[in-house]
């Protein structure tokens, strides 16, 4: 079993916050980091300079396809960031504890 990192941001920490903790209820994933962090991107042709919240999803591989579901399906969005981050190195317990906490 592999551990998998999804990384996205939301616009408030009231969205982010409902479905990390469905998530986590659902034990789809371990964790759910959240970050306040100030973004500048380009939408519409303008430069935008918001403030976002970063949520760092910690699960498996055998959920990701599933988290990638739900985070599109409930994501305010109209186009939400959803990047996979590879796990190269892990420690054993933290991986152990992935694993019990997604099972």
């Amino acid at each position: 079993m592999k551990p998998t990192v999804i990384i996205s941001t939301y616009p408030n920490k009231k969205s982010i916050s409902k479905i990390a903790n469905e998530l986590v209820k659902n034990k789809i994933v371990a964790c759910v980091n959240i970050s306040k962090i100030s973004s500048i991107y380009s939408w519409n042709n303008k430069i935008e300079n918001t403030s976002e919240y970063l949520a760092i999803f910690k699960t498996m591989t055998k959920n990701k396809k599933l988290l990638k579901k739900k985070i599109l399906e409930s994501h305010p969005y109209d186009v939400p960031e959803i990047v996979e981050v590879e796990v190269t190195s892990i420690n054993k317990s933290y991986l152990k504890w992935l694993i019990d906490s997604t099972n």
